[in-house]
């Protein structure tokens, strides 16, 4: 049987260090970014998508989100009205 090529890490803070319970998961599909234990967003060669109910859970997760997509909440919310950043079921 063959295993998936997965690879995690912790997201980095703005200077640099390991966030705790903050993670980016490296599949064949494409890039996870986990807070605890649920998914949050999900990117592959340019498309972005949410999960539904935790994008948006609380601050932490939304200033972890950011770093991870490189946008701010504004941005954010503003992709996602104009249909570019895509709201799902991830967990």
């Amino acid at each position: 049987m063959k295993l998936a090529n997965i690879k995690v890490e912790n997201i980095l803070s703005t200077r640099g260090n390991k966030i705790a319970n903050q993670f980016k998961i490296y599949t064949n599909k494409g890039v996870y970014f986990q807070s605890y234990n649920s998914i949050i967003a999900f990117k592959n060669m340019g498309k972005i998508v949410l999960d539904s109910y935790y994008w948006d859970y609380s601050r932490t997760t939304s200033k972890y989100r950011n770093i991870f997509l490189d946008m701010t909440t504004n941005e954010v919310k503003k992709a996602i009205k104009e249909g570019t950043i895509k709201l799902t079921n991830l967990n």
